[in-house]
C-alpha cells in the first residue's frame, strides 16, 4: 500500500544544501532535521498541566540557516510560494507560514543566542495540517540550524521555550509546549512520556516490531489550523473549569469535583481532560506489561472522550477510527488539536494493508476526500545533519 514516505534525511539534506546555495547565490549552509510528532495519548492535557505520551515521526522538516551580520532576515520554503524578509526585529510581526521560521530566530535572541540575521530555507515531509505538529517541526529545525550556524552548544531546553514563544507569540497558535518539546527530546523506538506540572520527560519503550505491531497514521485530509479558534475556545472553558473548583489548573481537580460543575459544557471540558490524564497512566502501565489490548481499550477511551466531552472530532475521523478497528485494528483514536487532522491505530502488522484500503474504501463510499496513511516508527529527536 501506498504510505507518505519521510525520505531518507542524508539525501533530503544534501538536497536542500543544494538549493540553499542556488537560492542564496552559493553561501554554505548548516542542515538541521527535526520531527513531527504523533501523540499516543493525552489529547488537550499539555496546557492543563497534565500528561501526555507523543512518539517523534520519522517525517521531519529540514532547515538549512546561514548567518548575516546586517540583522536581514530572509526566510523561503519548498512548501509555500511566499518568502519572507526582514529586519530580525520585524521578525515579530511575520505572517503565515514564516511566523513560525522567523519567529524563532526573534524568540532566540531574546534568549540571548547571538544572531543577527540569518538566510533559512527550509523543505518538511511532514504533511500540513494533518495534526502531525508540521509547525513545531519548522520551528525546532530552524532553531537548531541557527544555534549551530552561529557556533552555539545546542541547549535543548532553551530551544524548546523559543520555539513555543514564536507559535504562541509570532504565530498566534494558543498550544501547549507538548509539540516542541517531543521535537527536540524523543528518543527513537520509544514515547515520550511528559508531565507538564511536575516539568519532567521520561522515554517510555514502544516495542512494535518485537510485539508484531504498527502504528498507521491515516491523514484524513481535513484541513486542521490551531489559530481557527476552536483549539482556544477548548482551552478558554478548560480555565474557567479550573477557576470555578479553585485549582491552579485540571491537573489538580478531581472527577467528582468536574461532575458538580453547574456548566454542562465547561464540566464535560474538563471531565475530558481529568480522564484523558488517567488514561495516559493506564497506557504508560500497560506498555510496560506490553498489554497491547489495554492500549487499545484506553484508544477507544479517548477517541470517545474527544468526541463527545471535548468535542474535537470530525465525521472523517470518526469513520477512520471506527473502520480501522472493524479491519482488525487492536485500537484507535483520534489525534493531535482536533477540527480535522489525523487519526492513529495500532495494527498486527499482517493487518496494516487490510486496514489502509478498508478505510480508502469507507471514505470513498461516503463521498470524502482520499485519505493519506503513513507508518510511524519512532524516530529520534532534532539534530544537525
Amino acid at each position: 500500500m501506498p504510505f507518505v514516505a519521510p525520505g531518507d534525511p542524508s539525501i533530503v539534506a544534501s538536497q536542500l544544501a543544494d538549493a540553499f546555495a542556488t537560492t542564496y547565490a552559493g553561501a554554505p549552509a548548516v542542515v538541521a532535521r527535526a520531527p513531527g510528532r504523533v501523540n499516543l495519548i493525552g489529547e488537550h492535557t499539555d496546557y492543563n498541566r497534565g500528561l501526555v505520551l507523543p512518539v517523534a515521526l520519522p517525517h521531519a522538516t529540514f532547515a538549512a540557516a546561514s548567518p548575516r551580520s546586517d540583522g536581514l532576515v530572509r526566510v523561503r520554503s519548498a512548501e509555500h510560494d511566499e518568502p519572507w524578509s526582514g529586519s530580525l526585529e520585524d521578525a515579530a510581526d511575520a505572517p503565515g507560514w514564516a511566523a513560525y521560521a522567523a519567529g524563532v530566530l526573534w524568540a532566540l535572541r531574546e534568549a540571548g543566542v547571538p544572531l543577527s540575521g540569518a538566510d533559512v530555507l527550509v523543505h518538511g515531509t511532514v504533511p500540513l495540517g494533518a495534526g502531525l505538529s508540521s509547525s513545531a517541526a519548522l520551528e525546532c529545525s530552524v532553531a537548531v540550524a541557527a544555534c549551530a550556524a552561529v557556533g552555539v552548544d545546542l541547549d535543548r531546553s532553551l530551544v524548546v521555550d523559543a520555539c513555543i514563544r514564536a507559535e504562541t507569540e509570532v504565530a498566534g497558535a494558543p498550544t501547549g509546549g507538548m509539540d516542541q518539546t517531543v521535537s527536540m527530546l524523543a528518543e527513537a523506538g520509544a514515547a515520550l512520556l511528559i508531565d507538564f506540572d511536575a516539568g519532567t520527560t521520561a522515554p517510555v519503550p514502544l516495542p512494535l516490531g518485537p510485539a508484531g505491531l504498527a502504528l498507521v497514521v491515516t491523514d484524513t485530509r481535513v484541513s486542521h489550523a490551531l489559530v481557527d479558534g476552536g483549539y482556544g475556545e477548548r482551552r478558554a472553558d478548560c480555565e474557567a473549569a479550573a477557576a470555578l473548583l479553585g485549582v491552579p489548573s485540571l491537573r489538580q481537580a478531581t472527577l467528582a469535583a468536574v461532575e458538580e460543575i453547574p456548566d454542562q459544557r465547561v464540566r464535560r471540558r474538563a471531565r475530558h481532560v481529568v480522564t484523558e490524564v488517567e488514561r495516559v497512566r493506564a497506557v504508560v502501565a500497560a506498555l510496560g506489561a506490553q498489554d497491547w489490548a489495554a492500549v487499545g481499550a484506553r484508544f477507544a477511551e479517548s477517541h470517545v472522550s474527544m468526541r463527545d466531552d471535548f468535542e474535537i472530532s470530525c465525521p472523517e475521523l470518526d469513520l477512520a477510527v471506527d473502520t480501522a478497528v472493524e479491519a482488525g485494528a487492536v485500537g484507535a483514536r483520534m489525534t493531535g488539536g482536533g477540527f480535522g487532522g489525523s487519526s492513529i491505530a495500532l495494527v498486527p502488522t499482517p493487518r496494516v494493508d487490510a486496514v489502509v484500503r478498508a478505510v480508502d474504501a469507507a471514505f470513498a463510499a461516503a463521498g470524502f476526500a482520499p485519505p493519506q496513511h503513513l507508518l510511524a516508527d519512532p524516530g529520534p529527536a532534532a539534530a544537525v545533519l
